[in-house]
């Protein structure tokens, strides 16, 4: 994900919290004047920011698939004549162990809570993760051009499978370390694609 150093708006310190919440005790068991208290504004305060829960659901669900995308698309921009394939992947890879990382409520909450969209809304985040595979797809099969498409797909959703399966490896603050797990799960992704290249 993007690196800022400016402080979060008020806006984004609701949703980050909202995601937290939801992820902790699901959508329905939260509600707006809790997220209201976890950032210091009464509950009916909220509704200057968002029509309502389903409004903060959707932004969260729709926001990040689409940062997902986006980002991949610059760091392929970036690398455009500069980086050969293989270190297209591993720059795809880190962006992804980033966010896996850094963003582990969402993953939950996108587990949880996708059902729960509006159908617009639902079919938004899924466009959005469709474009975001066959981005990768591309670009594994330019390492590994032997891999049938459709195996290379799968190899990519294995993959994903693997890197947001962060909130499940462990409570908070007992991983090994932010740097020691993001290279370990960099080297499982890496080898997971190898050994869908050696087929």
């Amino acid at each position: 994900m993007v690196t800022r150093t400016d402080a979060p708006t008020r806006r984004e310190q609701i949703l980050k919290e909202a995601a937290r919440l939801f992820a902790e005790r699901g959508f329905h068991g939260v509600g707006v004047d809790e997220i209201g208290a976890a950032v210091g504004i009464s509950g009916p305060g909220l509704y200057r920011h968002f029509a309502g829960k389903d409004a903060m659901l959707a932004e969260l669900l729709v926001g990040i698939s689409g940062q997902l995308l986006t980002g991949a698309k610059r760091r392929l921009q970036e690398a455009d004549g500069v980086a050969g394939p293989e270190a297209v992947l591993d720059s795809l890879i880190e962006g992804h162990i980033d966010f896996a990382l850094d963003d582990r409520p969402l993953i939950t909450l996108h587990d949880r809570e996708l059902d729960r969209l509006r159908d617009t809304d639902r079919k938004l985040v899924r466009q959005l993760q469709r474009q975001y595979v066959e981005l990768w797809v591309e670009v594994v099969r330019s390492v590994y051009p032997a891999l049938a498409e459709p195996t290379a797909r799968s190899a990519v959703h294995s993959v994903f499978g693997l890197l947001n399966s962060t909130p499940h490896l462990a409570r908070p603050g007992a991983l090994p370390g932010r740097t020691v797990t993001a290279e370990l799960l960099h080297r499982m992704a890496r080898g997971a694609f190898a050994a869908a290249g050696t087929e």
